[in-house]
């Protein structure tokens, strides 16, 4: 990547290729992307989050048409403003480059890595060892047979070009700089270069989120589009899971390209050529240790490697987070309870109008399907649209993670761990505090299906959480896991929908999502764990006995 002073940076958005024409046309007039550019982009990311953040916009629709996108008012009619978790990045990077006149390619053939013998292929989405690149399509101007410049489409790109040729899948590798077929993306180095605004997450169970902030106390919030459109925040944690190198896991930053071998045209646009990506040994902030360790496993086994900071072994969430950190490396334990807290009621509240749609949209009124999708996690039509078990699995490890950093503090400070940031005389009280404080004014609502308003708090949730249905086809109560009478006594769901109720227990007290398994199964059949589905019993989530305990 090219290096520009800081004099240049300081220009802001007063990008020199960027055109308020409001055409489709995508004329190509900074051949290559910089770190200003990339400091830009993010900058673009960021302001999008902090509408999110504010509430001041809750669809891609919505940002994209708000004074929160910096380009807003400058666009050619016709633009759909969708996209799901997959597409988020890629829309809002080849958004950024179209208006400021850089280069953009997109890799769109795909193929799975070899797999064993003897093992299942699987879909792209999920496959075993990840997927490597086959093609690639450039966004190039050219000229035709009648030397008439025909610039690239813009809305084209956006609308057509990108919702066909992007899945989860193509996440789903580390990031190869060889060849013509190099990959978009290349793993980011474990510090604020590397992860940054404009930084993805990738979670190797399907899902896809786009970095805005970072705090200070190393704490990463991301945007995140989903089916139907909307766009919510969040908190990384260990809700993105690790998986093996290969499947691609973790942080990635798109691969910086250039336009080679074009020639401008009277109007200042490059017109012909081919885009080429950068190596990944040219980029300052590629790193793999998010995959083997900072101290990797003389084996190569990617398990076996270690996060190590100031000669003490942490968890990888617990590196990122000291690595991302300004000023002393010391983790406070009652700011990142307040943080987890924060994100869980955010998601709750955003749980809310994903529920509340299903039910405006009459799917509870419809019969339940006879069999349950092939994958309940991964889906198309009402259920993929409306269900929420991808959603609720990451709101239940969660509280999962909530409970988890609680006892992990609790053996730090018993241990007079030096990282921890800890002055007061009783951890474990403050830490309630915290929790009860926090648990009682996150307050929301949801309406029921006679049309009235019942109001929750965190705690409410927590307490129902293991009975809240992901299913779209239950009634509001029993998505929102009602089970005193009162509050039950307005849902008409039939004894066909109870079963289904009662049978899919066993899914909603499973955490993990799998999507290497196949799930459609009989109401009939749903009588207790499945191999590889479900599991008996769910998972501690009891924060208030525990800490009463340890006091």
């Amino acid at each position: 990547m090219k290096k520009l002073g800081l004099s240049l940076f300081l220009l802001g958005s007063m990008m020199t290729g960027y055109t308020h024409a409001a055409s489709s046309d995508w004329r190509i007039t900074q051949p290559e992307w910089t770190d200003y550019h990339e400091a830009q982009f993010g900058q673009f990311v960021t302001q999008l989050g902090k509408a999110v953040e504010a509430r001041k916009c809750a669809t891609v629709a919505d940002c994209l048409q708000s004074p929160a996108n910096m380009y807003y008012g400058t666009d050619a009619p016709g633009i759909r403003y969708f996209s799901d978790c997959a597409d988020l990045p890629y829309y809002l990077r080849a958004y950024f480059a179209w208006k400021n006149g850089l280069p953009f390619s997109i890799q769109t053939g795909l193929k799975a890595n070899p797999i064993p013998e003897g093992e299942l292929p699987r879909d792209i989405r999920y496959s075993s060892y990840g997927n490597y690149v086959t093609s690639r399509y450039d966004v190039v101007s050219r000229r035709n047979s009648l030397r008439i410049v025909k610039y690239a489409d813009g809305v084209k790109v956006l609308n057509e070009t990108l919702i066909n040729s992007i899945s989860s899948g193509t996440f789903r590798m580390i990031g190869d700089s060889s060849g013509d077929v190099f990959t978009d993306f290349y793993p980011a180095k474990v510090d604020r270069g590397g992860i940054r605004p404009g930084t993805m997450i990738y979670d190797p169970n399907g899902h896809v989120a786009i970095i805005y902030k970072v705090t200070d106390q190393g704490r990463i919030f991301y945007i995140d589009a989903h089916p139907d459109n909307s766009l919510t925040m969040g908190l990384f944690t260990s809700k993105f899971m690790r998986s093996k190198p290969q499947q691609g896991a973790g942080f990635k930053n798109f691969r910086p390209t250039r336009l080679v071998d074009a020639k401008m045209d009277s109007s200042g646009a490059y017109i012909g050529g081919r885009i080429v990506g950068a190596r990944n040994e040219e980029l300052s902030s590629y790193g793999v240790e998010q995959y083997y360790g900072n101290r990797p496993d003389p084996n190569g086994d990617w398990k076996q490697g270690q996060f190590v900071v100031n000669n003490q072994k942490v968890n990888f969430y617990d590196y990122v987070q000291l690595r991302l950190l300004i000023g002393e490396l010391h983790i406070d334990p009652l700011y990142d309870m307040k943080a987890m807290m924060d994100d869980i009621c955010v998601n709750l509240k955003d749980r809310v109008a994903a529920v509340d749609a299903a039910r405006a949209a009459g799917i509870h009124l419809k019969p339940h399907p006879v069999r349950l999708p092939e994958n309940i996690y991964g889906t198309d039509g009402d259920w993929e649209a409306y269900a929420s078990p991808s959603r609720d699995a990451r709101l239940k490890t969660s509280f999962v993670d909530l409970l988890n950093q609680a006892k992990q503090a609790m053996d730090k400070y018993r241990r007079r761990d030096s990282s921890l940031a800890y002055n007061g005389g009783n951890l474990a009280k403050d830490l309630y505090g915290v929790y009860t404080q926090g648990a009682t004014t996150c307050k929301f609502s949801y309406t029921t299906s006679s049309g009235k308003t019942l109001l929750m708090n965190m705690e409410a949730a927590r307490q129902r959480l293991f009975n809240m249905s992901f299913d779209p086809f239950h009634c509001p109560e029993l998505r929102w896991g009602a089970r005193m009478p009162e509050e039950v006594a307005s849902c008409q769901d039939d004894s066909n929908k109870r079963a289904w109720y009662n049978g899919e227990k066993w899914l909603r007290f499973q955490t993990e999502r799998r999507y290497d398994q196949r799930m459609d199964y009989t109401v009939d059949q749903l009588t207790g764990p499945l191999p590889g589905v479900g599991v008996a019993a769910p998972p501690d989530v009891d924060i208030v006995t525990y800490l009463k305990s340890q006091m």
